[in-house]
Order: C-alpha cells, then structure tokens, then sequence
C-alpha cells in the first residue's frame, strides 16, 4: 500500500526522468489483442478490470467486467470513446469463481473491435474513436481499470494474461491454451506460474500491488475490500528502486530536492499561472472556488492511489497559493469512489456546501464551518440524486453528474449537466426533487451533440451567465434570463476554438463583486496518438484569473485581474513607431517567454492583417504570430512554427477532430476567434507568455489561450507586422513577470 501511493505519483511526474525505454527499443502498441483467463470471485461486481493497458495520457483499453450492464464483458476505454454504448443483449456471465473463462479483446487496424468468450463471438462493433497508441512509458494493471480509475477493481483469480501487438483471428485465439506458449508470440506474458508476476516476454519487467493481491498455486488472487490492484511497469524503469528508498527520511529529504530541481530547470513548466505540485494532473479541473474568510479558495482535480480527489489551495491575492489537505477524497466506507467536478456556495445556515459528482454513486454533498475551509462533512444520506440506472426512465430526463447549486430565497436550487441539463430544487440539503429541464430552448450556434457540463451559474449585471463546457468544443457560455425555474438563453458564446484546450471553467464572486473565472488548460497534444513529450507533465495548469462582467450594449466584457500588475519588472516601452507594408519589425531589447506586452494599434488604410509575432527563434524556424485579421474579422493565434521540437500540432488536431465532429480540416494550424474593429479603433491587446502557455486579451471582448512548446532555447524574439497597409504603433509596454509558483 505505501508503495503504490508513491508509485501513482511516480508514474506521473517521473517518466522523462527515470530512464524509459526510447520508442526505439520498445515499439509503441496500437492494433492488438488482449487475452486473459478469468475467474470473477462474484458475478455482481462492478467495473474492475482483468486486463488493462494504460498510456499514463488518460488513454486506456481494458477487458473490464461490469461496468456499465451487470454481469457483462466489454472493452473499457478512456470516456468509453471505444466502449460498446448498448450492451444489454450481450450474453451474462455464468461462470463461477473457480471456472476459468477466456476473454480475448481484438483492435483491427480498421478500427473495429470483436470480443471473444472461449474462443466464441461475444460481440463486434465499430467504436466512436480511433486505435489508441501505447508508448514504451505504458503500464499494465490487473484490478483497477487504469491508473487514475476510482476505487472498483476485478476481484477473483487469473490464471494467465498476454497482449498481442496485432489483431488475432478467432482460429489463432481458439488455438490459445492458458501458460503455453504461442505463435504468433504475444509482446506480453504473464503465466504467474513460478510463483511471481514477471513478464516472460521481457516488455515489463517491474510489478507492484496494491491491498490483497498474491501469487497462489500459478494463479494471480484478487480478494478482500479496496482496490486490490497489481500494476506491470516497462523495462529500464527504475522507479521501484525510487520508492524503495523513498520513505526513508533522508532519501525522501533528498529525493525532493532532486524533484524541485527537476522543476526549476524544466524549460515548459508555467512561472506564473497555476500549477499542480505533483506534475500531470488529468483531468485538472477547477472546483469550488468561493471567497471565504477573506480568503480566496479553490479547488482541482488530481489522482492517487485513492482515486479522483479534489485538491484545495488558498490565497488572498489570487497570484500566491498555499496548498491544504485535499478538500475531497472518495470514502473508504462511502458510496463515492471518486470526486468528480462540483461546486462551492453558502447555505441557509451560512456553511460552506459543496455540491459534487461521486463517481459510481451520483452527484453528493459536504458542508464545512471552518475558517480555513479544512474540514467537510459529507451527508450520510449521499447520493443526494442517485446515477439512474440504463432501464431507469428517468435516464431520459436527467444525468446525475456535474451539479452546480445556490440559494435562491428558502429554496435550493442546482443545475445538473447533462444532454439535456436539468434543474433539481429542494428545501432541505438531503431531500432533492427534479425540477425540469435547465434549458427553455437552445441558443443558435449550439449543436444537438453538444452536452452542457461542469456548468456554472450566475448573476450577471442585469443578465444570467451560464459558463460551461461542452466536452466536444470547450468552454462556452449563455447569456439570457432565468425565470419560471428556467434558463431562457439571449445569445450563446465560446471561449475555446479548435485547435485550443480551455476547459472546465469555474467562478466565484469576490469582496469587490468581480465574477472571477479559471479554466483548465491542456497541454495541447493530450489527445495525441504519440506517446510521452515534453512538458506534457504539465497538462495541470489553470489559466490566469479572468473577471467578467457586462459591457454596455450587453455582451461580455473579458478582461485580466487587476493583481497582475504586481508581478510586473523592469518595464520597457516605446510609441509613435510605425510598421510598415510587409516590412517586420524586430523589437530590440523586447524579448522573452515570461513576459506581459501591452500594445495600442492603429491599422491604417489597406490593413489586412496585423500584429506580433513571440517567442521567433534567431532562425526564424519558430514563431507565434497573434494576429487581427480584418477582413475575415477574426483573432487568430497561429501555432504552425510554434515549435520545431516534438509536439505535433496537426497530429493533435486530427486526434481531437475525430470525436469532436467539428475539427474538420485536417491542415488547421490555428486557433481562430470571432473578433472585429469598428472604423477607426484602435486594437488594445494584452499579450501574457509564460513558456508553454500564451493568452491574449483583445479590447476587453475576446480572448484566447494557448499551449506552444518552442524547442530553440533562443526562441524569446518579439517581432510586429502588417499586411496590407502601414499599423501605427501609439504605444508599447512591455514587462517580466516575476514567478509566482514555489518553483
């Protein structure tokens, strides 16, 4: 158990720095076949795995039983992107605990995947996403589904387990005998016949486990309450020598300062938006911001060997955060086996009430009093609203998922995210009716396929904002009235395009009144089908504060926090310079990558396009440009040369267009916003770079934030141009931002 709580952390934050495999001596696995034989101790056990490969990028795919239908095999894959959705009509399983049965999984090159029980057809079916790709920094594990999975895990016995780095006919799985060898000869092999759990085919040679997990008479056991977990690490791993020696206080001592070094030499990790201590964070989403006590508080998400938590920092100038203990964690004794996104406000006896999903269970509450908010009681009567179940004719009408509450006079009310989102009120914390549904009818603009989730609802000067996220599209938000216990929307806007990672958003109000909002931003290769990159541990990054508010002729003011400015040094300016006609200007002695540019633009007669370029290398071999594109009235952060160094942009792109149904153009190499100038106004844009992450703010009404990854460690140039036409520059300012993150 010790062991395996610092190998979830191991497993995230050390890969690129203990000796991996290259992909050169460890070819990545994409089509394949899974084979275990399995005995389930009981047949009405829920979501464990009895053979999971895990890529350490959210990515999975596993012979899991029961997850979604009672007593049924099926494939388990990272969001169910390629998961069976109707498995009703598959066969139950009848096998007792001492009946060994084979379950074979097969991934065509062509996409398809086809179950096989004892070597018959189980079930064949095309998933909604492509292969997935498992690098040489992929584990293998046999109990919990994938690494950062909740708390259910396969309990019974297994007798062998081998992967297959091709897709086998049913004549060759037929042809399989448990701890015989085989032709072809699989790329993984476990027999547990020797008395251990090693690898024969030499591809992962390190294991550890977690609660009651054994080697007994050639069969690997899985009993007892938790997550009994066994976990298969790949060759050249060296991170069971670390943990070995990681409790030892000295060793723990020293083993920390190598990591903080680690840190402060990483070229990618944010200096100053906020980053997870413990390096990847997947999801990382913002929860339960709320000004208390004076104090700003937010929360996120993060993974051990727990499950889903949700962490908890502090602050009271919204740059500088104390970490707390977490402020959620999946109860041992509880129905949640894992802390989903939520949300935070003050109930009718003035408590702290968070509002959040219970994975496996609904969506749940806790109330705290404290005044460091440390310490939550979560309700004995949790699910407040319990998952409805697939033959539940409720599943129609609701999800039970990401719940966002407040007060409205003696009344609670809560929208829960959905397709559709729903509204449920009641008078009391535990006793929760369904309302209806949260929309009284949908904003042009919006998709039938696009859910509303991680919502969030608020006043808004004379209107209500609903700030949310589609998973398909990012962050999005409404702006209309809510009336009759119903959202009638007026308009509908994104804050993310394609090409961009902003997700998750999450508010509070402050002393001041300012609605201020953070998102989650990813690392924009997440989704690729590549393994492991650089600065990928660093997917755990929030977004500078943003406060919205209302301009005058009702849309949506974007603008930075005030309490940036303190971070500003060494201040550089000039005015009255003019860029002509396709003749760049480099700025001399204006350079950097963590820096806060502040320019007042004039375009002049014939301007096309316009703007800077940051981050260019000496070579010009890299470069961003942000640029006003005034005849396609757009704002455009064009990522092409962003980097010549290992983050495949377009691979991205294509990964992230195969299940969001919109990234249709397979060349996009940017991220494009509406944005226009009227006749005569000047362009006032805000420009913040801070190594792999860039946001620009545009005349207080649009904004864009994105992940780049320069390889040229020279790459701080900052270079203005136009098209077209002459841009008078009336003024430039230009800042370092001094580093608020410990490292």
């Amino acid at each position: 158990m010790r062991n395996f709580r610092f190998l979830v952390l191991a497993v995230f934050l050390l890969p690129t720095f203990l000796g991996l495999a290259s992909a050169d001596e460890i070819k990545p696995i994409q089509a394949k076949t899974l084979v275990v034989w399995a005995a389930p101790d009981n047949l009405d056990q829920r979501g464990g795995s009895a053979l999971t490969i895990d890529n350490l990028h959210n990515g999975f795919d596993g012979i899991v039983f029961g997850e979604k239908v009672a007593k049924r095999w099926m494939a388990g894959s990272n969001g169910f992107s390629r998961t069976q959705a109707d498995q009703k009509a598959n066969a139950e399983e009848t096998a007792g605990p001492s009946t060994f049965v084979q379950i074979a999984i097969v991934y065509d090159q062509d996409g398809e995947i086809s179950i096989y029980r004892d070597a018959k057809p189980y079930v064949s079916y095309m998933p909604g996403a492509g292969l997935m790709n498992f690098g040489p920094e992929s584990v293998v594990m046999i109990g919990k589904r994938h690494v950062t999975g909740n708390n259910a895990a396969f309990t019974g016995a297994i007798d062998d387990a081998r992967i297959y780095d091709r897709a086998l006919t049913l004549e060759q799985i037929a042809a399989l005998k448990p701890n015989r060898p085989s032709k072809p000869a699989p790329v993984a092999w476990w027999t547990f016949e020797d008395g251990s759990a090693r690898d024969l085919a030499g591809r992962f040679v390190d294991s550890v486990t977690m609660g009651d997990v054994k080697v007994v008479d050639g069969k690997l056991v899985l009993r007892g309450e938790g997550t009994p977990t066994w976990m298969a690490m790949p060759r050249k791993n060296q991170i069971l020598a670390k943990l070995n020696q990681a409790p030892k206080g000295e060793n723990l001592i020293g083993s920390s300062r190598k990591i903080r070094k680690r840190l402060l030499a990483d070229p990618y990790r944010p200096t100053y938006h906020f980053v997870t201590p413990e390096g990847c964070a997947i999801p990382f989403d913002p929860n339960g911001a709320i000004f208390w006590n004076g104090e700003y508080h937010l929360g996120y998400i993060f993974t051990d060997e727990r499950g889903c938590c949700w962490g908890h920092v502090s602050s009271n100038d919204l740059l500088h955060w104390r970490w707390h203990e977490p402020w959620l964690v999946p109860s041992p004794d509880g129905p949640d086996r894992g802390i989903f996104s939520g949300s935070c406000f003050v109930n009718k006896k003035g408590e702290a009430t968070m509002l959040f999903h219970g994975v496996g269970a609904g969506n749940c509450i806790a109330t705290c009093s404290d005044p460091n908010l440390d310490h939550w009681t979560k309700l004995p009567s949790n699910p407040i609203v319990p998952n409805p179940a697939d033959d539940d004719p409720n599943k129609k009408k609701f999800q039970s998922w990401d719940p966002h509450g407040w007060v409205e006079g003696d009344t609670y009310y809560a929208v829960f995210g959905g397709t559709p989102p729903s509204v449920f009120k009641a008078k009391t914390l535990d006793k929760w009716e369904y309302v209806g549904p949260f929309l009284h009818h949908q904003a042009e603009g919006v998709d039938d396929f696009e859910d509303l989730s991680c919502p969030d609802f608020f006043k808004l000067g004379d209107k209500y904002m609903m700030l949310g996220i589609s998973h398909p599209r990012g962050c999005r938000y409404y702006l209309g009235d809510w009336k009759d216990e119903q959202f009638h929307p007026e308009t509908h806007g994104r804050m993310n395009w394609p090409g961009g990672t902003f997700f998750a958003p999450e508010s509070l109000v402050d002393n001041q009144g300012r609605r201020i909002m953070w998102a989650w931003v990813l690392h924009s290769d997440l989704w690729t089908a590549g393994s492991w990159n650089p600065g990928g541990e660093w997917c755990g990054t929030m977004s500078l504060p943003r406060v919205l508010s209302l301009a005058r002729d009702g849309s949506l003011k974007i603008e930075p926090i005030e309490e940036l400015k303190r971070l500003r040094k060494n201040e550089k300016s000039l005015e009255n310079l003019i860029v002509k006609n396709g003749q760049p200007i480099k700025l001399d002695g204006i350079e950097g990558n963590t820096l806060e540019l502040n320019l007042k633009l004039r375009p002049g007669k014939g301007v096309k396009r316009f703007g800077l370029k940051v981050c260019c290398s000496p070579d010009g071999k890299e470069e961003t440009p942000v640029v006003v594109d005034l005849e396609k009235k757009s704002l455009v952060v064009d990522v092409s040369k962003s980097s010549t160094g290992g983050h495949k942009y377009r691979e991205f792109v294509l990964a992230q267009g195969r299940v969001s149904k919109d990234h249709g153009n397979p060349e996009l190499t940017k991220q494009e916003a509406p944005f226009e100038l009227a006749d005569g106004e000047t362009l006032d844009l805000t420009v913040y770079i801070d190594r792999s992450i860039l946001e620009v703010f545009a005349n207080d009404r649009q904004a864009l934030c994105q992940r780049i990854y320069p390889a040229d460690p020279k790459s701080f140039g900052i270079v203005l141009f136009a098209k077209g036409g002459d841009v008078q520059v009336e003024s430039l300012q230009a800042w370092e931002i001094v580093p608020t993150n410990a490292w």
